[in-house]
């Protein structure tokens, strides 16, 4: 009887030790799912330049790496509080690897999402020493990254009990998070005819080049920063080489005439011009 007092001792005394570390767990991952949706949110906000009037490029781009870093390190956080329990069977390789002895699923989307992410952020520093196009591909990642992460916080919220929580806090943030990230990708037409776009001067939500009507494309060199955003919206009408040179087409089709105008609508130097003339 005596002998198994210590054990005891010992068991209550992890048990409090592990308490603490799974609080710390459980506020370092509400915080990064909060960061990581606010960061989705702000970057699309920069590529569609959409807050461009809320302030500079730079300020821009700075914000959008704060919120990152702190998602990140939020997320690193949760992760490597796992190791620190002393009643539980993490280690660094299961926190590392995916489905590495007998992992549970929503431990396996968790790493593949912060993995990706850690990627994404590694990589953001490279992009000027890479292809343009692969490191847009990579960084566009970030979609399924997020998707997958939110996967994994709900089916956490489940298996402990606080899906009351996610469901107030996190499906609040999670909704602007998903309809900004929709709006992304949807056509700059529909996206006046819904007023979430004020229509360029002369523009009408038409059939593009009805009416006889041509678009001429001019780039301030001075003023562009080959960011490649331009690219990232309309790929066939702009190309930034390897030398840093910004290839486009002058004069468009008519097909192309709404993709020319979200690349100039999301330049943040607004280096893009555009001249729309009757033919």
């Amino acid at each position: 009887m005596f002998s198994q007092v210590p054990l005891l001792i010992a068991q209550a005394t992890g048990g409090d030790h592990d308490a603490g570390v799974r609080h710390v767990a459980q506020i370092s991952a509400r915080l990064a799912y909060a960061f990581m949706c606010a960061t989705l949110c702000w970057g699309v906000l920069i590529a569609t330049g959409w807050a461009n009037k809320i302030t500079g490029r730079q300020g821009l781009r700075n914000s959008h790496m704060v919120l990152a870093t702190l998602a990140l390190a939020f997320g690193s956080l949760h992760a490597f509080a796992f190791t620190l329990l002393q009643l539980g069977a993490f280690s660094f390789v299961t926190i590392a690897l995916p489905f590495v002895d007998g992992g549970l699923l929503r431990h396996a989307l968790g790493i593949v999402g912060l993995e990706l992410m850690l990627a994404i952020a590694f990589t953001a520093g490279l992009r000027k020493k890479v292809y343009y196009r692969k490191w847009l591909r990579l960084h566009q990642v970030a979609y399924a990254a997020v998707t997958i992460t939110v996967v994994h916080s709900w089916f956490g919220a489940i298996a402990n009990g606080n899906l009351a929580v996610l469901w107030l806090a996190g499906l609040t943030i999670l909704i602007p998070t998903a309809t900004i990230a929709t709006a992304r990708f949807l056509p700059p037409d529909l996206l006046v005819k819904l007023g979430m776009l004020e229509p360029e001067p002369g523009f009408e939500p038409e059939p593009d080049g009805a009416g006889g009507s041509a678009l001429d494309i001019s780039v301030d060199n001075e003023r562009c920063h080959r960011y490649g955003i331009c690219q990232a919206e309309a790929p066939g009408l702009f190309q930034l080489l390897d030398d840093e040179r910004l290839r486009y087409e002058r004069r468009p089709p008519p097909e192309l005439f709404a993709k020319a105008r979200a690349a100039a609508r999301a330049c943040p130097m607004r280096a893009i011009e555009l001249r729309e003339r009757v033919r």
